[in-house]
């Protein structure tokens, strides 16, 4: 795990660069959740709206809308597929994203359309942690979580 301003970046998951991280599965389907830097520039979440399991979503089109004090946004779909299931746990208690982004906090397992190109726009490793940290800076942010 790599800590820069104090948001996590785990190195083993992959990301679309901007608000999402995926997580494969062994059954070929993804986990998605928000990155610490994003739920600390939305605020404490208070409200999250999903879209149902059975969905398909086109890619960039908002699998859950996210509002807080200061901020309400659509989190994106990073490929064409279907929602199969949302966070029932995040449902009852949206401000979890901002305790745990990257463990209780995902979001929704979707099953890509296509497998073989679902990763296709999404970045891992070394050069992927960099590009975050710019995103870091370039919105100035100090990441911290909220308590229960």
């Amino acid at each position: 795990m790599v800590e820069y301003r104090g948001c996590e970046l785990p190195e083993g998951l992959y990301y679309d660069l901007d608000y999402v991280w995926v997580r494969p599965e062994d059954d070929g389907v993804y986990t998605l959740g928000i990155t610490d830097a994003a739920q600390t520039m939305a605020g404490r979440v208070q409200y999250i709206y999903f879209k149902k399991p059975g969905t398909h979503r086109d890619s960039g089109k908002p699998v859950a809308r996210l509002e807080s004090g200061k901020w309400a946004g659509g989190i994106p779909a990073p490929f064409d597929g279907e929602i199969l299931r949302i966070n029932d746990q995040v449902a009852d208690r949206p401000g979890l994203v901002n305790i745990s982004p990257y463990g209780d906090a995902w979001l929704v397992v979707m099953r890509p359309d296509d497998p073989s190109t679902a990763m296709a726009r999404l970045h891992k490793g070394a050069a992927a942690i960099e590009a975050l940290r710019k995103w870091i800076d370039r919105y100035d942010v100090q990441c911290m979580r909220c308590q229960d």
